[in-house]
């Protein structure tokens, strides 16, 4: 049985999986860059350790300062939240030599779905729609042209090891698929240290719609309905909810099952989240899976009622499944809130709060690390906040929403808020009517 957990991660999800822990009497280990000393997750944790100045490749991404740390507390488990460490199948590997609990899913299902070829194959076998393209990398220009050909422009070119919409690159015609090729393999050689590629028709006007799933040690699998994560400004997700407004049971049912079925491909454990393209005509096609608990998962959670974290806690340390599959009970929407300056191309806007006040009410949800005073660093990710609501239809969540982005103060620093409150507003958000390009076709400020 697990007792104490290291948190191998920072910010919002560091204090997310703390408080899970401590509901479940469990004793927590938060770790922490120079930058970070302030921050809350090293106050409400029992025990904090400084791992390293505020690069993240010197603290965050150091597996050796990281099992150091958790040697020294006697932790008996590390929980690396998602992004840094969580998709590391090297970092699984060293966990179980150190006699560490790694609580995800095994190296081997996170070293298979990584790579995106081979994922790509593995859902081919296990019967998962799959969008028409490479059967693995594409070695050169000359044959990626032959496979674009047969396929059909417009295609996309993708990084094997790829993620966040790194090495990625769109070519609608066969004058631009040599520069589109460089430029993309150069990129994922650069973020991945792994120049490879492969090539993907595009799905025009899809939408983006995802499925959890959950499975323990014993083999048992289920899947918990489905996201959609339409919204999206440079591959990166802006918006969330659950369910997807334009999913029916019958299509529901038809693509958990066969989410299912690709993570028994690969003996699953823990939650895992496999992301579909969804054209126009509800055909869906896999696109990639997430061996780790997603950003958005508080969507899933207040559309169901269920705790995702505490579950994987519980199946981590070896007991059953206590979730099942069951419709939808609510409608929730997550926005994520980042200190970025939407009216000046959403660049980053670090600094210190000076005025803060958080929404509340029936239906309204927070996760978030900053408190008055806090200085935001520069060195990692910006998202300082998730408001999620939830109610018993699409409209009254959005509403709710509205109401609590109206009431969001923070100040001293930009943030997303005032682009959620367009979007609240905005008909073809609230119609439903909204695919990936969403964004690239309209201005948000003229909405």
């Amino acid at each position: 049985m697990i007792k104490k957990v290291l948190i191998a991660n920072r910010g919002e999800i560091a204090l997310r999986i703390i408080r899970a822990c401590h509901e479940l009497g469990l004793r927590t280990v938060a770790v922490y860059s120079e930058a970070d000393k302030r921050s809350l997750h090293v106050r409400f944790a029992n025990e904090a350790v400084c791992i390293g100045p505020a690069s993240s490749l010197d603290s965050y991404l150091k597996i050796t300062s990281i099992i150091s740390a958790a040697e020294l507390t006697n932790a008996d488990a590390i929980h690396p939240g998602y992004g840094f460490l969580a998709e590391n199948a090297d970092f699984v590997k060293i966990c179980q030599d150190h006699d560490l609990t790694f609580i995800g899913p095994s190296a081997n299902a996170i070293r298979n779905m990584g790579h995106k070829s081979k994922a790509k194959e593995t859902m081919r076998r296990a019967g998962v729609p799959v969008v028409p393209g490479s059967d693995g990398i594409v070695n050169s220009i000359p044959e990626a042209s032959k496979i674009a050909a047969e396929i059909g422009y417009p295609v996309m070119l993708k990084a094997v090891a790829g993620g966040g919409g790194k090495g990625m690159r769109l070519v609608d015609e066969p004058s631009g698929l040599e520069k589109a090729f460089l430029l993309a393999s150069n990129e994922a050689e650069t973020f991945f240290n792994n120049p490879d590629l492969y090539l993907e028709k595009l799905v025009v006007g899809s939408r983006h719609i995802e499925v959890q799933v959950i499975g323990d040690k014993f083999g048992n699998i289920i899947h918990l309905n489905e996201r959609e994560c339409s919204i999206q400004r440079r591959h990166q997700k802006l918006i969330e909810e659950a369910p997807s407004p334009v999913v029916s049971e019958k299509l529901r049912a038809t693509m958990g099952e066969a989410s299912v079925l690709g993570a028994k491909a690969v003996d699953y454990v823990g939650p895992g989240t496999i992301e579909y393209l969804v054209d126009d005509k509800m055909n869906f096609f896999f696109m990639e899976m997430n061996t780790r608990i997603q950003v958005e998962h508080p969507v899933t959670e207040q559309s169901l009622g269920i705790d995702l974290i505490k579950e994987q806690i519980r199946v981590a340390s070896g007991e059953r499944l206590s979730l099942t599959v069951s419709p939808p009970l609510m409608h929730s929407i997550e926005c994520r809130i980042n200190a970025e300056d939407p009216e000046h191309g959403f660049r980053p806007s670090p600094g210190k709060i000076e005025s803060l006040h958080f929404p509340g009410g029936n239906g309204i949800r927070l996760d978030t690390h900053i408190y008055q005073s806090y200085e935001i660093p520069p060195f990692y990710d910006s998202l300082v906040a998730k408001l999620i609501s939830y109610a018993q239809t699409r409209l009254e969540a959005i509403e709710k929403m509205r109401n609590a982005l109206d009431e969001f103060v923070i100040e001293g620093i930009k943030t997303t808020i005032p682009f959620h409150q367009k979007m609240m507003r905005n008909k073809d958000f609230i119609d439903g009517n909204i695919d990936t390009k969403y964004l690239e076709r309209n201005d948000w400020k003229n909405m």
